[in-house]
């Protein structure tokens, strides 16, 4: 009788007290772990701006406004997340799980909340549950679909295929914050609210769509720039916070467009817009 061949042989099962628990990289997962609490806060922060709307108490428009401060906090730590991660080699499948969970609360939950109280809670007949949950659903698989390709050695590298779930957080966020930056002297936010609801299907479609965009993952810590370059970012940065409630919209809206026509621009001009290094061609 011939050996077992042990290449096929099935792996031994460790005993009980000898399971083999991941580790646990302190900085990446702060920075997931600031992007969840950024979500909770989000939540509570819908929940009493609703409760203070509802009462007819004068403040409400803050807390939607602080709401939407912290989603955009949860897309900063998000971005710091994988970047923190990678600078270090750290990467991990305990990272990758943890960050999903956190992205369903900040980017999923969250902005179908928001959008909910804002406008879909006047739909008849629960379809503003059905629209708010379709939005979730998506979010939620998108980021199971991820994880499963991940396991499966199949990265997105330099491309995301679909919108990512916190770029699509942040059209809605953002679009959401010039709204109520237009009627933040008035009880109620005007007609142009209805624009969300399509805004929130046609980004659950987008983000198992086969458009592709850039992951900006070449961005990170040891990027350098000339000083022209530099000092026009800061400009850039500058302009962006004095003018926050309107120029992130131009911002998050401008990444959804890109995707768009970003097949109709030649490799060079993509390279230098998606701060790629140029690739050596035949």
């Amino acid at each position: 009788m011939s050996a077992p061949d042990p290449s096929t042989a099935p792996a031994p099962t460790p005993p009980a007290g000898d399971i083999a628990y991941p580790k646990v990289y302190l900085l990446p997962n702060l920075m997931t772990a600031g992007n969840l609490f950024c979500g909770f806060m989000a939540v509570l922060q819908i929940i009493e701006g609703t409760l203070q709307q509802s009462s007819g108490d004068i403040g409400w428009e803050a807390r939607y406004f602080t709401s939407l401060s912290f989603i955009f906090g949860a897309c900063i730590f998000d971005l710091l997340d994988g970047r923190v991660a990678r600078l270090g080699g750290n990467e991990s499948p305990f990272g990758r799980e943890f960050d999903s969970l956190a992205d369903i609360i900040s980017f999923g939950m969250a902005p179908a909340l928001l959008v909910f109280k804002i406008v879909l809670a006047e739909f008849p007949n629960r379809l503003g549950w059905v629209i708010a949950s379709i939005y979730l659903l998506c979010g939620a698989l998108r980021l199971a679909r991820f994880n499963v390709l991940s396991q499966q050695g199949v990265s997105c590298g330099k491309e995301f295929i679909g919108f990512p779930i916190p770029a699509a957080a942040g059209v809605i966020a953002s679009i959401t914050m010039m709204l109520l930056s237009f009627y933040e002297n008035e009880r109620e936010i005007g007609p142009w609210k209805y624009v969300l609801p399509p805004l929130m299907l046609f980004l659950s479609y987008m983000m198992f769509s086969k458009v592709r965009y850039p992951s900006f993952k070449s961005l990170d810590f040891k990027t350098q720039r000339s000083l022209p370059k530099f000092v026009l970012i800061m400009i850039l940065l500058v302009m962006l916070l004095l003018f926050a409630r309107y120029t992130l919209a131009v911002l998050f809206v401008g990444y959804l467009l890109y995707g768009f026509f970003r097949p109709l621009l030649s490799r060079r001009l993509r390279e230098k817009i998606e701060d790629e290094e140029p690739e050596a061609h035949a």
